[in-house]
């Protein structure tokens, strides 16, 4: 499968199956697109019309650029067979070890934010937190389900996780005083609003956490039109302070700055440009999923803005770096020659079976955006996977059993795309959400280029 685009000045082909990605002048551009179709008499009457004007341009120039084109195709790096397709055999057969852990420690807020996927932190439930007791019999289950794997993963989620910050200190003290006894090794994540960020956070957050996430919108405007605190305020003004002050005591490492935009900040690179200048380099920007129904949700009109807008991120990301003030963009952050394994590009995340959120009573469900949705309970903490039906429909979600992904390009960057997206689109895991599909794959496009541009800036 073949994939070309042109972006940014590139002539760009990928090559889906071995990963290989080409710039090309623009005959090779062209003869690409036809040879799986026509032969090479019809591609050689097909050029030499369309490229009249050009006298750089004649029959023996068409021939070398196939001849180029089918050695290539003999090395394995144009028009490579899809030999994966096996490898997505009956994931029910998987002896699956679980790796990772969302640790939902507060279901309460001290923000009120409207477009919130938990209804303000209490998952359309109650208002709850998480008991040490329930917390060590989660990690307790975790390390008896995690097999001979040695890195495992928390992330202290919520809600807002600082509003049961002592029982997140104790969850780590204890972690840390069982890891040599059972050979594991725990990285923390902290996921936080920032209302409550502290000293004594920071402090925590820099001796603990492998990453911490914090939540910001961009632009005081936008961030406080869906970002309140429960007397109806806007909260930019309180957290960004504690964000910087934060970023400078980490060291302006191992954070991300997560902002969600909406059909009200369709420019959302203004809100990635602003937050740079605040002196944040480390960003995401997500778009928005909510019901279409709701004032703020995207809609297909928006796409042709939002893809602009993710090429003026691109060329501006290349741009700060030229000038060496660079910034990363989560969705941007692409390795082609040392990526995940073929598995991990099969199989995407692992929610429901290496990954897994933990209610505050200590229920368990696929990921954090299924918590609440009792047809998604997996079990307990202390029971286990009770309902092995559910569980088995999440081992099943993979790049190749979704029907709309067949003929996608991208269907090994994204793995088949997010399982809670699907279903809330469409009803099942393995359907398919068709506007975060057109998201991604012109992410993945700005992303290849920006790797093209910057093998050719080192050249």
């Amino acid at each position: 499968m073949i994939h070309r685009y042109k972006l940014n000045g590139y002539n760009i082909v990928l090559d889906v199956f071995s990963g290989s990605v080409h710039v090309v002048d623009d005959l090779a551009y062209d003869i690409i697109g036809m040879y799986e179709d026509t032969d090479t008499d019809g591609i050689i009457a097909a050029m030499l019309k369309q490229y009249a004007d050009d006298a750089s341009v004649d029959e023996a120039e068409i021939r070398d650029c196939i001849d180029d084109i089918e050695e290539l195709k003999e090395q394995g790096k144009l028009f490579t067979a899809d030999d994966y397709a096996d490898l997505a055999f009956d994931f029910k057969a998987r002896n699956t070890v679980i790796k990772a852990l969302c640790l939902h420690v507060a279901h309460t807020c001290n923000l009120n934010c409207e477009y919130c996927f938990a209804s303000q932190g209490k998952y359309h439930g109650d208002r709850a937190l998480m008991s040490f007791d329930v917390a060590k019999q989660a990690i307790d289950f975790l390390i008896e389900h995690s097999g001979s794997r040695k890195n495992l993963e928390i992330d202290f989620f919520g809600g807002e996780p600082l509003m049961n910050f002592d029982v997140v200190k104790e969850i780590t003290a204890y972690c840390r005083s069982i890891e040599k006894e059972k050979g594991k090794n725990f990285r923390f994540t902290l996921t936080t609003n920032g209302v409550l960020l502290d000293d004594e956070v920071i402090d925590f957050a820099n001796k603990e956490c492998h990453n911490v996430v914090l939540s910001l919108d961009g632009r005081k405007e936008v961030h406080d039109r869906l970002r309140k605190t429960v007397n109806g305020n806007g909260s930019y003004d309180l957290i960004v302070p504690k964000f910087r002050h934060f970023v400078e005591r980490r060291g302006n490492k191992g954070y991300y700055i997560r902002g969600t935009f909406t059909h009200n900040n369709t420019d959302f690179t203004n809100d990635i440009f602003h937050m740079a200048d605040l002196g944040f380099t480390e960003l995401s920007m997500e778009p928005v999923v909510c019901p279409p129904d709701d004032p703020y949700a995207l809609t297909y009109d928006d796409l042709p803005v939002l893809f602009e807008q993710y090429e003026i991120l691109a060329k501006d990301m290349l741009r700060r770096e030229k000038e060496g003030k660079p910034i990363t963009f989560y969705h941007y952050m692409l390795d082609l020659n040392a990526g995940p394994c073929i598995y991990k590009r099969i199989s995407g995340c692992g929610s429901g079976t290496e990954y897994m959120a933990v209610t505050p009573w200590g229920d368990l469900y696929p990921c954090h955006q299924f918590v609440g949705n009792t047809e998604h309970l997996l079990g307990n903490v202390y029971d286990g996977v009770t309902n092995p039906a559910v569980q088995d429909e999440f081992k099943l979600c993979n790049a190749y059993a979704r029907p709309d992904c067949k003929d996608c390009w991208a269907k090994l960057y994204c793995s088949g795309g997010c399982a809670a997206n699907a279903y809330h689109a469409t009803g099942s895991v393995t359907g398919t959400y068709q506007y975060g599909c057109e998201l991604f794959k012109k992410r993945i496009e700005c992303a290849i280029m920006m790797k093209v541009a910057q093998a050719q800036n080192a050249e």
